[in-house]
Formats: structure tokens, sequence, C-alpha cells
């Protein structure tokens, strides 16, 4: 027989999932599902990619990877070639001289793990997923968000849910986390209220439909809380309308 404190936190995780489910309504009706993939990158490319673009712009980070690729059409050649002329091919990211050495370092760590065999990541796709993040974030700089971003994203089609600033922010104020917690640490609690057979599809809508909400709605300063579908269930929201 399950105990107090048992029975109360499964009720509380089961509020929680009810919630999410609901926004994820709302949120679909409000921006459009299924939300088509913005990337068709292989896993490899996509990890390079995710990795540029940390506390990047999207605009700089996409420019940082064209000129990456139309200066080295191979991983290779960007795994060997001078550090200095990797940091001046991806110059529009931010910190391109902390990057590309731990982009090479990344490379060069890649292929020692393969063991000799393809090097494109293409074998995440048979791993459970906890097993393949776990494998991603044992490389350096690689966290959960880099680590679902390279299975979602990527042409793996993976179920596997990244969470940025503003995804993070929404499940925040509407209170699908605590107050307190972190991006990092809002990975698995917010993977865990979605339903545990939903395709990368759904995953990939629930995410994109958060981060468009926090871009267009739930800003960080001044958040238009009076237009917001999420508003009749958002304790934030409620506290800032009626205060």
């Amino acid at each position: 027989m399950k105990n107090s404190a048992t029975a109360a936190t499964e009720s509380a995780l089961a509020e929680r999932q009810e919630l999410a489910s609901w926004a994820h309504a709302r949120l679909c009706a409000e921006y459009g599902c299924p939300v088509a993939f913005f990337a068709t990158k292989d896993p490899l490319s996509e990890l390079i990619s995710s990795l540029l673009s940390h506390r990047t712009r999207n605009q700089d980070s996409h420019r940082a990877y064209q000129q990456l690729r139309a200066r080295f059409p191979s991983w290779d050649e960007v795994r060997d070639a001078p550090t200095a002329e990797v940091e001046a091919a991806i110059s529009p990211c931010t910190w391109p001289e902390q990057k590309a050495p731990r982009l090479q370092q990344i490379l060069r760590e890649v292929g020692q793990r393969c063991a000799g065999g393809p090097c494109d990541l293409a074998f995440l796709a048979d791993l459970p997923i906890p097993e393949a993040r776990a494998w991603l974030e044992q490389l350096p700089g690689v966290g959960p968000k880099t680590s679902a971003a390279v299975l979602l994203f990527s042409t793996l089609r993976r179920p596997a849910m990244p969470v940025d600033s503003h995804h993070h922010r929404v499940a925040q104020r509407l209170g699908l986390i605590g107050p307190k917690v972190g991006e990092a640490a809002a990975h698995k609690q917010l993977a865990a209220l979605l339903p545990a057979n939903w395709d990368a599809q759904q995953v990939y809508d629930h995410h994109e439909v958060f981060m468009f909400h926090g871009q267009k709605c739930c800003y960080f300063h001044t958040p238009a809380c009076g237009r917001c579908t999420l508003l009749e269930r958002c304790p934030f929201g409620q506290a800032r309308v009626q205060g």
C-alpha cells in the first residue's frame, strides 16, 4: 500500500502531466502542428551545428556553420586543420576562439570512440535513447540540450526533447517545473510529463510551440499575458493581470 508521501508525489505528477497536455493542445492550436522539421543534417553535422549555436543568435550560428562547410568540405578536414583557420571560419558565432579548439577536440574524440568505423553517429539510431544521450554527453561541452538536439533535429529523428531558454521560461511560469529548476535539470522533469508513446514529430511539436510562445508572447521582459492562450491556467500570468 502506498504511503501518503508517495501518493501525493504521484498525484502532483499526474496533475502536471495533464497541464502539459493541455498546454500542448492550446499552443498547437495557436501556432499550428505538426511543425515542419527545420533541419535535415546527419547527426554529426547536427552536433557541430548545435555546438556553434551555444549563446549565439540563430542567423549568426547558421552563417558560421555555412562558412565552416564552405572552407572545409569534410569533418576530417576540420579536425586536422590549423585551429586558427577553423576559428576564422566560424567567426560569426560567439567565442570562436573557444569553440574552434572544442570542435576539433570533439571530432578527434568521436573518431577515437568509433574505433575506425564510420563516424557520422548514425549508430545512435540503434541505441536506447538514454544510452544514446549518455554517449553524446561524454563528449566535452555536450550537455542535455545538445544531446537531445542531435537525436531529435538530425536525420535520426529520435523522440528526445531539448529545452531552450524560451521553452524553460514558459514551462516555469506555467508551473510545469519549480522556480529554481535550471535548464539542464528541466530536461528530465519536462520529458517525464510527455506521453511515453509520443513519436519524434509530437516531441518536436511540443518543444517548438513552447519555444514559439516564449519568442512571441511569453517574453523575458514584459510578457504579453493579456493575450496569452495559456493565461487561464498560468499562475505567473494570473498574478500579473490581477496585480
